[in-house]
């Protein structure tokens, strides 16, 4: 029974949301704002890969940005260039919000995942150290995608895969786009694997990122819930390394259906540490979305919530 649970689970994962990236396609078409694509950046630390600014549509050189980075940036804007044909509606919630004096302006930067890397760049590297050897050497190479491929397709990366983005494609950005720099307003965010990241980068990059928003976040790791010391890891390394609560603030959600059934728990565990560390109603937030599931169409049924929890003006 446990063994069908799991194949399910796995199945369940990649029809609905744990995605791996397409050929880089055309830029993204949008019915609010302009996307541009910056092919031109390359990096010391990770394979190339498409990024996508989304500019809004009374951009101005003159005015200043806050920035949202965003993980799994195919995904973001357009479903008819998704494997799944389902997007975030990025720009579309973002035109509901602009009309909200109380809410900063911002230009959202998509990074694109790595393919069949996805995996092995979107693992944070340090808490999975924090399992024993022989156990982390059976779960990076015993693991397993449907029909039988490997799960991780290669060695860990997502130190380097962070360093990317804080060492390269942020000052990239900062020189290209007139963004207000600092780390309070700059924000991270992903779903699913890309939430796990996105708590991963505040947490390593504390001067770098005031805010993250981590949706349906895949605290398993893997797609195994029985005897896996993946989410025990992240939480005791979440104990030390969550940053002041005086300076940042963080967004976590999930659902009840299908691959977010397994989040709960977890999640429970992670509150709990938050709390215990400082954090109160007035910088973070986990919300329960009875009977959402694991997909790109949920996290854009209430993706106003997360992106008004990061654009929030301070009072």
């Amino acid at each position: 029974m446990a063994s069908k649970i799991y194949l399910l689970l796995i199945v369940l994962a990649i029809s609905s949301g744990c995605h791996n990236a397409q050929k880089s396609v055309g830029v993204p078409t949008v019915s609010y704002g302009k996307v541009i694509r910056v092919s031109d950046l390359t990096s010391s630390f990770v394979d190339p890969r498409p990024v996508d600014v989304w500019l809004p549509p009374d951009f101005n050189e003159k005015s200043r940005y806050a920035v949202i980075y965003m993980y799994d940036g195919q995904m973001l804007f357009d479903s008819a260039t998704t494997w799944n044909h389902q997007e975030w509606k990025v720009d579309e919630t973002m035109q509901k919000l602009s009309g909200d004096t109380t809410l900063e302006k911002a230009i959202i930067v998509g990074i694109w995942n790595a393919g069949k890397k996805r995996h092995s760049e979107y693992f944070p590297q340090k808490p999975l150290k924090l399992i024993p050897k022989n156990i982390r050497d059976s779960i990076t190479y015993n693991s397993i995608r449907p029909h039988g491929y490997e799960l991780f397709d290669g060695p860990i990366y997502s130190d380097s895969l962070l360093m990317f983005i804080v060492r390269e494609l942020k000052p990239f950005i900062d020189k290209r786009y007139p963004t207000l720099p600092d780390a309070a307003s700059t924000y991270i965010m992903g779903s699913s694997m890309g939430g796990l990241m996105s708590i991963y980068a505040i947490c390593e990059y504390p001067g770098v990122f005031s805010k993250a928003a981590c949706l349906s976040t895949h605290w398993p790791g893997i797609f195994q819930s029985d005897n896996n010391p993946i989410p025990g890891a992240f939480a005791a390394y979440m104990d030390t390394h969550i940053p002041d609560p005086a300076i940042h603030a963080i967004y976590f959600d999930y659902g009840t259906a299908t691959l977010d059934t397994m989040y709960e728990r977890h999640q429970i565990v992670v509150d709990s540490i938050l709390k215990k560390r400082g954090y109160t109603n007035k910088n973070w937030q986990t919300i329960k979305f009875e009977g959402a599931d694991h997909s790109e169409n949920a996290w854009a049924r209430r993706l106003e919530i997360p992106l008004r929890f990061l654009l929030k003006k301070e009072e």
